[in-house]
């Protein structure tokens, strides 16, 4: 089993956790000056919200990685895409792409998996090369683009 950490560019993590930081730091600050405690306690339960959904989006972030077991590539990031399993003798095409689509890559230096007869997957391995070589020699069909 190979496992392959995903390449997170910054410029995508320190914006989007920043702001959600920024978000939560602004609900923590506002119940301090708030003279209604029921107010007051629905800023709190609101940061709280806040902080949860900053921690879970840092962690889609950094819990990130693509295993090759075997004859399988599984994609796997955070809690939202959990152990995603693609045959690698079904993978037609592997090209180069900076879409900016939702997909389990937490950089645009990306890459794009068709398998099957009409689906893709997009990705964002920290080294490509490797990657495609260890695909490759599993499957030697696989077009790179």
């Amino acid at each position: 089993m190979q496992k392959y950490q995903a390449k997170i560019d910054l410029a995508l993590f320190i914006p989007v956790v920043g702001l959600m930081l920024g978000v939560t730091l602004m609900t923590v600050i506002l119940p301090l000056n708030e003279p209604d405690p029921r107010a007051a306690y629905t800023s709190w339960g609101i940061a709280l919200l806040m902080l949860l959904s900053t921690i879970f989006c840092a962690q889609c972030f950094l819990a990130t990685h693509y295993l090759i077991d075997g004859k399988a590539l599984i994609v796997h990031a955070g809690p939202l895409y959990k152990n995603r399993k693609i045959d690698i003798a079904s993978i037609r095409k592997i090209t180069k792409t900076r879409t900016f689509i939702s997909a389990p890559a937490p950089s645009l230096d990306r890459l794009e998996i068709f398998y099957n007869k009409f689906d893709s997957i997009v990705i964002s391995p920290k080294d490509k090369t490797a990657f495609i070589t260890d695909l490759l020699k599993l499957n030697p069909a696989i077009e790179v683009a």
